[in-house]
């Protein structure tokens, strides 16, 4: 028996009927008529996504020019890169839930750093990739050049001959990202493995802070960016997870807006995938309607909250997002079918 044309989505239209399979399905749709308008989407990366691999979807998605900007973490950034050079010295730990302190202790002797189920091997990930990218630092330091923390390890991806790989530069998305010189902001990167190792050098001398570029640039450099993709249907705002990969690309409209007294497009969709709840004070598990208050959203904004886990949902809703760029006409049909 032949298999059905876009199976992803067929299964998400005919199954996805309530909670929050209902608001992934709607999501995934309003997405769809978005991209397929001439709308760009925004997406915010946080959690540990690189390390669980969400790479084998997120990559197709910016080569089919699913995604057309992003802000991610600084682990998020590098962790893309470890999984490229280093893939099969990972460690999984499937009953990770039953581990004791010694368990653990064991793992740190081993040169591991445990993430939930999986792990990061130090010397093939973390000490590999550290020399290629802190001569990066120390020319950077001696010509004085100054860049965003993003474009040392576009340039480090980029240059790594491809016998050093062990993952599938396939499903790299820093990879992707870097050879279509992606719009990308990583606030927050000093909160990271390299942002770490980058201020052991300052603190020795051996590289000027000067040479990474701020979290306030970045944001100077986002206003010209958003103005930019907010062209034509404007670009919406898909989250995953919360923090600062989240908080801080959001704030651009009301920045334009508020600050620079200039006018600016809201974003044209919001959707957050997070199993963060709704708490006092939570940012992360707040409803979209709160952001109306700050001006980042407005009443006529598309918003879909899914709570559930991003690493789920989030391949999911690419999978069926390929598909449907793929084969437009064959999406809308499904569509229509399905109402």
């Amino acid at each position: 028996m032949p298999t059905a044309p876009q199976p992803i989505l067929r299964f998400i239209l005919e199954n996805y009927k309530n909670f929050n399979a209902r608001a992934t399905r709607d999501a995934l749709v309003a997405y769809w008529r978005h991209v397929e308008g001439g709308g760009k989407m925004f997406w915010a990366v946080a959690g540990a996504m690189s390390s669980a691999q969400l790479g084998i979807t997120l990559a197709p998605a910016i080569r089919a020019g699913l995604i057309h900007g992003l802000s991610v973490t600084g682990a998020n950034l590098e962790e893309s890169l470890f999984r490229l050079v280093a893939h099969h010295a990972y460690k999984d730990f499937p009953e990770y839930r039953y581990f004791t302190k010694d368990d653990d202790t064991r793992i740190l002797e081993e040169r591991m750093r445990r993430v939930t189920d999986t792990s990061i091997p130090e010397d093939e990930a973390f000490r590999a990739v550290e020399k290629f990218i802190v001569p990066m630092w120390t020319e950077a330091t001696t010509g004085n050049k100054r860049r965003f923390w993003h474009e040392y390890f576009y340039e480090v991806i980029q240059q790594l001959p491809r016998e050093s790989y062990q993952g599938d530069p396939e499903a790299c998305w820093l990879l992707a990202a870097a050879r279509a010189n992606l719009p990308i902001v990583v606030p927050g990167h000093e909160d990271s493995t390299f942002g770490n190792i980058f201020a052991s050098h300052v603190k020795t001398g051996e590289c000027s802070p000067l040479i990474v570029r701020s979290g306030i640039e970045y944001m100077v450099a986002l206003y010209d960016q958003y103005q930019e993709l907010s062209k034509g249907k404007g670009i919406g705002f898909f989250q995953v997870g919360g923090g600062i990969a989240g908080d801080f690309p959001i704030c651009v409209v009301p920045s334009i807006k508020y600050d620079l007294a200039q006018p600016v497009k809201p974003w044209a969709y919001f959707c957050q995938i997070s199993d963060s709840t709704t708490s006092y004070g939570s940012y992360s598990g707040a409803t979209p309607n709160e952001k109306i208050t700050w001006d980042k959203l407005t009443r006529d904004t598309p918003m879909y909250v899914i709570e559930s886990d991003a690493t789920l949902v989030a391949p999911l809703m690419l999978k069926a997002l390929l598909e449907c760029q793929a084969d437009p006409a064959a999406a809308n049909a499904l569509l229509k079918e399905y109402g």
